[in-house]
């Protein structure tokens, strides 16, 4: 296999189909194989066969899939030439809140899945970046370009994707510091005792269901939420929160832990609908939005803060429980 050298951290495969990552602080420490399924939806097996074949490399050289990842490693996975993967550009109305030459800023809706994935590879919110900005990072092409957090799917806001490599890292920096600033909108269950509260109970992956996220689990990370009640109504609350860490699913995973799950999580909440007396309010999908997001620009080195206004679902939700109330 040859490569491009671009700098003496980031290498690109030349030649046949293939994918790059660079790690993250919350991916450090997982096994080579585990890492490489998580990103790409291949089974740990076919990832195992690869790693066999020589296909897989970590900083330009072969390793065995017992090898722990670390903080910005860069791997890189040859996939057959029979099973190209491309990036489609696609013109998808989106919410850009700001675009420059390194950056974009976005208010994501609700419903959009934040990246491509084998076998899935349109519909996208990169997909749409893609079309709209007419350049991407190459690091994490090409299913992933750029991307240094994400939202779920049914989670809307605001989002910074990264369309240069330079900016790229400047932003995996802030985030694996923390000093990111993010404020969450949930609409939850039921109504907290106290008006406000840090929960600070480790996630990893749940030991009932290797699907899901949870505090009860035996390989749990830190991880930290903060919470207050903005209103209260009866049989829900409105709360904001802000993240200490990055987890995957961890607001969710939180409040779920203290008894009060997201309202429209089918996942962690198995409440998809709201009853006040004899009404039901349906929820389509889980009530929260990424209200705010605060960061210092990578390149400029200027503060930059979007925030994206709650959404017309969840205001017509909670306008509704008023009504009943």
């Amino acid at each position: 296999m040859s490569y491009k050298r671009k700098r003496s951290s980031d290498f690109l495969p030349v030649g046949d189909s293939s994918l790059a990552f660079t790690v993250t602080s919350v991916d450090t420490n997982k096994r080579l194989d585990s890492y490489i399924s998580e990103k790409t939806n291949l089974s740990r097996s076919k990832i195992q066969k690869f790693i066999q074949q020589g296909r897989v490399f970590v900083n330009e050289r072969q390793v065995s899939q017992n090898y722990k990842v670390k903080y910005l490693d860069t791997i890189t996975i040859t996939i057959k030439e029979e099973t190209p993967i491309t990036l489609i550009a696609e013109p998808i109305p989106i919410d850009i809140c700001y675009k420059d030459d390194f950056i974009v800023v976005v208010n994501k809706n609700a419903g959009m899945v934040v990246y491509p994935s084998f076998g899935h590879n349109k519909g996208t919110l990169i997909n749409a970046i893609y079309y709209h900005c007419q350049k991407l990072a190459y690091i994490g092409m090409p299913l992933r370009p750029g991307i240094v957090h994400r939202l779920d799917k049914d989670t809307s806001g605001v989002m910074v994707i990264a369309i240069d490599d330079d900016a790229y890292y400047g932003l995996v920096k802030q985030f694996s510091e923390r000093t990111i600033n993010r404020r969450y909108l949930a609409l939850i269950s039921g109504n907290p005792l106290k008006n406000e509260g840090e929960i600070i109970n480790p996630i990893g992956r749940s030991i009932n269901d290797r699907k899901k996220m949870s505090v009860k689990t035996k390989k749990g990370k830190e991880a930290l939420t903060k919470w207050k009640v903005i209103e209260r109504y009866n049989g829900a609350s409105l709360i904001e929160t802000r993240l200490g860490t990055g987890r995957t699913h961890q607001i969710r995973v939180h409040l779920s832990s203290i008894g009060h799950p997201v309202l429209g999580d089918s996942l962690y909440g198995k409440k998809t609908f709201i009853q006040i007396g004899k009404s039901k309010i349906p929820l389509q999908r889980q009530m929260l939005h990424a209200e705010t997001l605060g960061f210092t620009h990578p390149i400029n080195n200027q503060y930059l803060e979007f925030s994206a206004p709650m959404p017309l679902d969840m205001k017509e939700c909670i306008e509704k429980i008023k009504i009943l109330i």
